[in-house]
């Protein structure tokens, strides 16, 4: 992860902050080709959800280590995230994740952590 002053540097410290605020289910991509947090029969479009902010870690010595970490909310309130390893290392190369995830609008909010 990129450092600026006071920046969290670690998965886990931005996982634990994250959590505190609300964002603590895992959003997963369903059978239908959308996303669903887990014990929910509702399933979201990728225009139903935003993308509240992004973090990308990088292991120090091993590619492989790298991840992307994406907070989501829903139109109807739901709050999660989206952990994903990053790049060609991506865990959802073949099932239309990388498509639908271009497809959630961004809305960054620095100011959330």
């Amino acid at each position: 992860m990129q450092d600026k002053p006071g920046e969290m540097a670690t998965l886990t410290q931005v996982m634990e902050k994250m959590r505190a605020k609300g964002y603590e289910q895992e959003f997963k991509m369903s059978d239908h080709g959308r996303m669903q947090l887990p014990g929910s029969k509702k399933v979201y479009n990728a225009e139903e959800l935003k993308i509240v902010r992004t973090f990308r870690f990088e292991g120090e010595s091993d590619p492989a280590d790298s991840s992307v970490l994406y907070l989501l909310e829903t139109r109807d309130g739901e709050k999660g995230f989206l952990l994903d390893a990053y790049g060609a290392y991506s865990g959802h190369a073949e099932s239309g994740f990388d498509e639908f995830l271009k497809k959630i609008p961004v809305e960054d909010r620095d100011d959330q952590f």
